[in-house]
């Protein structure tokens, strides 16, 4: 696990965001992905907010995705299993990096045909906790017909990150903005910040 550590970090370091393709194993991934559709066909899944708890609303023109969030206390063993992984690599980021991350937060995502997340901050203007926002994808052969990458906006130029199964993408959350493009069929995945 500390080449694949290593390799998104470094990445992070180079282009200010962090890109492998293979942080989760292929049975961890295809049992998440799993879980997820079970949760989603049980109606357990909501439509996302923007904002934190004090500013939530929800707001179909900004973005259409459906959440369920990650918690231990489900005692789900593919979602502890994942847990297990988030906890190896904040070991190895606040060793390698003093990143001071002291907790974080996971959702499952669920972007159904035609839906998107314009353009945004993942840090909210009353609350500076999270620190890195990490995305961990789930889509089993996505092709480029399908849609839904991931538009990361530097200031000189545009990154496109097609959401392609096992994939990781790692950013400092208060610094770039991105968007989710148009999906044309359902696009799943994991998403969350790490937070200090």
């Amino acid at each position: 696990m500390q080449k694949i550590f290593s390799k998104l970090i470094d990445s992070f370091i180079d282009n200010k965001v962090g890109v492998t393709d293979d942080f989760l194993t292929s049975s961890l991934a295809i049992n998440l992905k799993q879980n997820l559709i079970e949760l989603y066909a049980a109606q357990q899944f909501r439509n996302a907010g923007i904002g934190n708890e004090q500013l939530v609303r929800q707001n179909q023109l900004i973005r259409s995705d459906q959440i369920y969030w990650l918690d231990r206390k489900h005692n789900n063993s593919y979602e502890n299993s994942f847990f297990d992984c988030i906890d190896r690599f904040v070991i190895y980021l606040n060793a390698t990096c003093y990143a001071g991350i002291t907790g974080y937060e996971f959702h499952y995502a669920l972007y159904e045909n035609g839906s998107f997340y314009k353009k945004h901050l993942d840090q909210f203007q009353n609350d500076g906790s999270r620190k890195y926002s990490m995305i961990i994808y789930l889509n089993a052969d996505w092709k480029d017909s399908d849609g839904g990458e991931l538009c990361i906006h530097h200031p000189d130029h545009l990154q496109m990150i097609s959401p392609l199964n096992r994939t990781c993408v790692f950013f400092q959350s208060s610094e770039l903005e991105h968007e989710v493009l148009l999906t044309n069929t359902n696009r799943l995945s994991i998403t969350g910040w790490l937070k200090g």
